[in-house]
């Protein structure tokens, strides 16, 4: 068993964290030139920082508000308090007792004990809520969402409310796009069907909530000199780490002619969840989450740094080859767009623009589309690379 001076120095070492970010994926972490700063714009608490290739989250400061998870697009931001499994749970559990609505409040309005703890899920900050979740529950079946937060003019977390605005409109943007009749509503007020009608029932679930977070606290806290020294293991890891050039944490091999890609996975289940609702209603749609490109082929030279930064392969080099010689392909997959704008700060003509306006055809095709551009120069290896 560990002693008093092993658990208060476990205790110093145990810093909480609502928020885990993977640099990998963080396109300003890819790319120094990156001008993505999606996430520090919707920070409250000034928490994020990104400099010379570096993501960094000031635990301390993190208030947990959660928007920025909602606004990254490469979801390079993570939330841990709650988790993406537990608030899905938490909405499961809670929607067929909220007679087929889901109900989700903000933890300030959950304090005040008005709503019934077994009708809704509850997370830290309505801002923590991201257009995956909503649209699900609209493919589930679900027509009655409702948002309830508390007097956001008082509220530590009252920087968020155009964040939510916008998560709200988009998802609203998203469903009406293929003809959902799913209601997005916000409140301030528990529907009636959510209202408690036993307060001593709330009171208990609270304090159920708190000797229930105690208890893993302990757990945490009470840990093994086993554990502890595998702790320094991963210490001594993480500086050897930190050690390591760029490209070996990005994992770049050499002689390849393109960063190693991500999953576009929010896009995906967000694009999937859509189809299961129906075929879409409109020719357009503006939307945060996927993006078109368009290219100006007299002022592009072909260098191909648009493909090779790319963090999703939505833009991939073309085996098809061009009627005219100084013209070439490059493929584009919508779908895979996540609007991060990195091949338009790495392109080197600055010919390449990312739009939030999307065919919606185009987009449920998944196909990619042949995009014309300029034949690489004499010299350009990039596009000529196999690998």
């Amino acid at each position: 068993m560990p002693n008093l001076n092993d658990i208060m120095e476990m205790m110093d070492a145990l810093e909480t964290k609502a928020v885990v970010s993977i640099p990998t994926r963080c396109v300003a972490v890819r790319n120094r030139h990156s001008t993505c700063q999606k996430c520090i714009d919707a920070c409250l608490a000034d928490a994020i920082h990104i400099e010379k290739n570096e993501l960094e989250i000031d635990a301390g400061a993190c208030v947990a508000c959660g928007a920025c998870i909602a606004v990254c697009p490469t979801s390079a931001l993570i939330s841990v308090d709650p988790m993406e499994e537990e608030l899905a749970a938490a909405v499961a559990a809670t929607t067929p007792a909220a007679d087929g609505a889901t109900v989700i409040a903000c933890a300030r309005k959950a304090a005040r004990q008005v709503g019934d703890p077994d009708k809704y899920a509850v997370v830290p900050c309505l801002a923590r809520m991201d257009e995956r979740l909503i649209v699900e529950l609209a493919a589930r079946g679900v027509v009655d969402i409702q948002l309830v937060d508390g007097v956001c003019a008082t509220c530590k977390y009252r920087g968020a409310v155009p964040a939510i605005d916008d998560t709200v409109a988009s998802a609203r943007e998203l469903l009406g796009a293929v003809g959902s009749d799913t209601v997005i509503t916000r409140t301030s007020e528990f529907p009636e069907a959510v209202r408690v009608a036993d307060l001593q029932k709330a009171v208990g679930a609270a304090r159920r909530e708190f000797f229930t977070s105690t208890g893993h606290y302990a757990k945490d806290v009470a840990k093994s000199a086993a554990e502890k020294m595998v702790n320094e293991k991963l210490k001594q890891l993480k500086l050897q780490k930190e050690e390591q050039s760029l490209r070996d944490k990005l994992g770049v091999k050499n002689g390849a002619g393109k960063m190693p890609t991500i999953d576009a996975e929010r896009n995906m289940e967000i694009l999937d969840a859509l189809a299961r609702i129906g075929e879409p209603v409109e020719e357009e749609m503006f939307t945060r989450i996927f993006g078109d490109v368009e290219v100006d082929v007299e002022k592009c030279s072909g260098c191909g740094m648009c493909v090779m930064f790319c963090p999703t392969d939505a833009l991939r080099k073309s085996l098809d080859v061009h009627p005219d010689k100084a013209r070439a392909y490059m493929e584009f997959s919508m779908a895979e767009c996540t609007q991060c704008n990195l091949c338009a700060d790495a392109c080197l003509k600055k010919c390449i623009e990312v739009v939030p306006v999307v065919s919606l055809a185009e987009l449920f095709d998944f196909e990619p589309r042949l995009v014309e551009i300029s034949a690489s120069k004499s010299g350009n290896k990039l596009f000529n690379r196999n690998k």
